[in-house]
């Protein structure tokens, strides 16, 4: 084939193609100029809001390439509208109204998870229940500074905060921590399991059981390991598998449950 120095001129002069990724809530990112940090918690036509672990937050206006997601540049658009669904069954097992549903102006209340896979999760399988009551949920990228935020939320009567909690097992750090949160206002569940990974059935993946990991070894790096796959590729197929509860661990299921029960509005 003829090479055609027009063709190439303009694909320089267009610059570099960007894979598109839709700014969904909880989407961890970095802007490439900054260097900042976040998950996403607001987006509008032209820009999008993060928020870094300390609570900080700032506005970035879309741009090609302009954010980095575990390194790779990317260009951010703004989620199209999700069309609403007919009658049925959410994947919580709730059953849905009939009529056309609206999601509710955010409530004061909020769902802290540990990170964004635990966020994904939870979003994936409960998004409908959240959106009707007016519940987000929000990633704390692990639980050592807790205590620290929790104050600055300052949880009341009109402003609940349930915290879901990976690996709460008597004597655990994360027990620890929780006993020094929990509340009136407050109230922390979890799971046995040291990953929400792992608070997934394995057969939804056609296995029986979860590889075991060594101790030392980072629990996911470890498990994708022995599955012979990718760190970075596995967890989409992982999520994208879980159809409904049904697909999870009832301990999993349970901890959630009881969150939205706690935060949800009076009559929600």
């Amino acid at each position: 084939m003829t090479r055609d120095i027009l063709d190439e001129f303009e694909q320089q002069r267009r610059g570099p193609a960007y894979p598109t990724v839709p700014a969904t809530k909880g989407l961890l990112v970095e802007d490439r100029a900054s260097g900042f940090c976040g998950d996403v918690v607001d987006v509008d036509a032209r820009a999008v809001t993060l928020r870094d672990r300390k609570g900080n937050r700032r506005e970035f206006v879309f741009k090609p390439g302009g954010f980095l997601i575990e390194g790779k540049p990317v260009t951010l658009v703004r989620p199209k509208a999700v069309p609403t669904v007919a009658t049925g069954r959410t994947a919580s097992g709730s059953v849905k109204s009939a009529a056309p549903a609206r999601a509710r102006v955010a409530a004061a209340s909020r769902i802290w998870v540990e990170g964004r896979h635990d966020a994904e999760l939870v979003e994936h399988v409960w998004g409908d229940d959240l959106r009707e009551l007016g519940i987000v949920v929000e990633p704390m990228h692990g639980l050592d500074d807790v205590v620290a935020l929790v104050r600055d939320f300052q949880p009341g009567p009109t402003r609940r905060l349930g915290i879901l909690v990976d690996h709460l097992v008597a004597g655990s750090k994360e027990a620890r921590l929780a006993a020094q949160v929990e509340g009136p206002d407050v109230l922390v569940t979890g799971h046995p399991f040291v990953d929400v990974w792992a608070g997934i059935w394995p057969r939804v993946m056609g296995l029986q059981e979860w590889p075991d990991v060594p101790r030392g070894v980072e629990w996911k790096a470890g498990m994708c390991a022995a599955l012979g796959t990718d760190l970075q590729g596995f967890w989409p197929r992982l999520r994208n598998q879980v159809h409904s509860f049904a697909d999870l661990r009832p301990e999993l299921v349970g901890a959630v449950e009881r969150l939205i029960d706690f935060v949800a509005p009076p009559g929600g």
